[in-house]
């Protein structure tokens, strides 16, 4: 379709005998966020590889804005903005001219440098040696230099691990700014939950090299039915009656950490029964959660385990 900007068709890749992406399909949409979310060794690295030509596929395409980009280097690169999950950088130079000398590559005035450090939040730092960065400044500088070139398409692969929550917003009121303000189109892998329900048009969810789940949040969470979940932690052993279905509620169990979990369908009715079955059972809950159904709810229905394992 005209507004495509990415389109991958069946596209494997092994590594000896490791399958790592094994026929995946999608399109990433002009103005579009898509978040590939899943575990470590999911397949999204290696699929975001690909699509940067990093890697080839054993098999498959790849195309951007309908070309392949092995044929079309030097017009395809000057659309994309890339930022891996580490950066190096030169230690002793300063972040202003670390942008300088990556402008410098483009063909791109000071005056860009300037744009870019107020965009990301780094005036305060344009002096500051980048051995001297937190990691959220480093990362901040990392997505400076991905959009120098006024890309298309940003491609972010995991750009806020290992990152203290208050770095982890800052970077994402830098991309929901980009998107408002400059209409780009992204593709970010993240294994965080969170991350990819704020700030994604679209979520895929890949396990094992596969795409298993695609979609909106509320879209994923109302193709498989999941409602609002309970979960609580009890003193001693699961009663053996409630290992039974109870009316319409079914509690499953984690035996080692004596905690249950069960869906509930209908808050109001639901809710009750739970807390007068387990009165009628004796039993003393220790912690109770009760929340609205997330992605690791959808993961652990479609893989049984969750997500962040």
């Amino acid at each position: 379709m005209a507004n495509d900007l990415i389109t991958i068709s069946s596209v494997k890749k092994s590594f000896g005998q490791v399958h790592a992406v094994k026929g995946v399909d999608f399109v990433l949409g002009r103005g579009e966020y898509v978040a590939l979310l899943g575990p470590n060794g999911a397949g999204k690295t290696t699929l975001v590889e690909m699509i940067e030509g990093i890697r080839h596929p054993d098999s498959g395409d790849i195309l951007i804005k309908g070309k392949r980009l092995r044929d079309n280097k030097n017009e395809l690169y000057n659309i994309l903005g890339i930022s891996f999950q580490e950066t190096k950088f030169f230690e002793k130079i300063t972040v202003a001219e670390t942008l300088g000398m990556f402008a410098s590559f483009y063909g791109m005035p000071h005056e860009k440098v300037t744009d870019v450090m107020t965009i990301v939040g780094l005036n305060e730092k344009q002096k500051a040696f980048t051995k001297n960065l937190s990691g959220g400044q480093r990362q901040r500088l990392a997505l400076g230099i991905a959009i120098l070139n006024d890309p298309e398409i940003l491609i972010l692969d995991e750009p806020t691990t290992g990152l203290d929550p208050t770095a982890r917003h800052e970077i994402w009121d830098i991309l929901m700014n980009l998107k408002k303000v400059h209409n780009a189109s992204l593709i970010l892998t993240t294994h965080y939950m969170e991350e990819a329900a704020y700030l994604c048009d679209r979520i895929i969810i890949m396990d094992q090299g596969e795409i298993i789940a695609e979609g909106t949040l509320n879209q994923l969470l109302e193709k498989e039915n999941i409602h609002n979940v309970a979960e609580f932690t009890i003193s001693g052993e699961v009663p053996e009656a409630l290992r039974n279905r109870q009316n319409g509620l079914d509690i499953k169990w984690d035996d080692e950490k004596r905690r249950g979990r069960c869906e509930l369908t209908n808050v109001t009715r639901d809710l009750p029964f739970l807390f007068a079955v387990l009165e009628e059972n004796h039993v003393t809950i220790r912690d109770f959660d009760f929340r609205k159904p997330s992605l690791d709810d959808l993961f652990l229905l479609k893989t049984g385990r969750r997500l962040a394992n």
